[in-house]
């Protein structure tokens, strides 16, 4: 009888209760016009993005090829023409935005400081974060491949690709939505009360800037498909099957990173 008692106290494990939290945040997530908001804001983007395109297959639009809205032609991270970033790297900044938003309303309303008075596990908040925004930028890639096809489609440039590397670009980028989520948790957690800084932040990163003037200093390196926004180039309509492994590995290794030193952080400090 003593036994049974005992095993009734004891907390919940692990996977119960990343359950229980991925349970509340979705719910969270479903039922507010935030995440619908930053998906029509997706598959918005690419027409914006076609205005500029042609459709006779001349250099004097921004682009030659459909896809070329949804990818780079090559890794390339020295920007030598605004549509070499034009593509689905835009949803990870706007993406970020949405986790500072998310988890900026936490700490508004004082949802945090009741989460953290009954679920003592800071590193469940980390995770949960993290694969809810990794969720919502994959739905925001998708979105943005729609609107992406479509806007295609309207300025009529040509839909002539290998299929094989569109589709490791599209699924690099996906995979590397788990990366950017960890990252712009991790960035929230720090700067928690101080919204305006972790939307500079997100912004700023999500553009790939630091990295862009490394490349400018190092050169096109493979190296620098190290990092987030490198690993995020290299998923281009030249990749293949070993961007895909590259952008695997580079996402799971930063979205431990960030989720350690997250924890770190949240039992460092005063998350009230």
């Amino acid at each position: 009888m003593e036994n049974r008692r005992e095993l009734q106290f004891e907390s919940p494990s692990f996977f119960k209760r990343i359950k229980g939290m991925l349970g509340v945040d979705f719910y969270r997530l479903f039922h507010t016009p935030l995440l619908y908001i930053f998906l029509a804001i997706a598959a918005f983007i690419p027409a914006l993005v076609s205005m500029g395109a042609t459709g006779d297959g001349e250099t004097a639009g921004m682009f030659t090829n459909a896809w070329q809205i949804i990818a780079a032609k090559t890794p390339l991270y020295v920007i030598n023409d605004i549509g070499d970033y034009a593509n689905m790297n835009m949803v990870f900044i706007f993406g970020g935005i949405m986790i500072s938003i998310f988890i900026g309303h936490d700490y508004k309303s004082g949802y945090v400081k009741q989460l953290f008075t009954t679920h003592a596990k800071k590193q469940d908040y980390m995770i949960s974060k993290t694969l809810l925004g990794a969720f919502s930028m994959v739905g925001m890639c998708i979105t943005y491949l729609i609107g992406g096809v479509l806007s295609a489609a309207f300025t009529g440039l040509p839909f002539a690709i290998n299929v094989g590397s569109l589709i490791s670009a599209i699924l690099g980028k996906m995979i590397m939505s788990l990366g950017w989520a960890s990252l712009y948790t991790f960035i929230n957690v720090i700067f928690r009360s101080k919204f305006g800084i972790s939307i500079a932040l997100c912004f700023v990163l999500g553009t790939g800037i630091p990295v862009i003037g490394a490349a400018a200093v190092v050169g096109n390196t493979p190296i620098l498909n190290v990092f987030l926004y490198g690993s995020s180039v290299f998923a281009c309509l030249s990749s293949n099957g070993l961007a895909i492994l590259i952008c695997l590995l580079c996402s799971v290794a930063w979205a431990m990173i960030y989720n350690i030193l997250g924890t770190f952080i949240l039992n460092k400090r005063d998350v009230y």
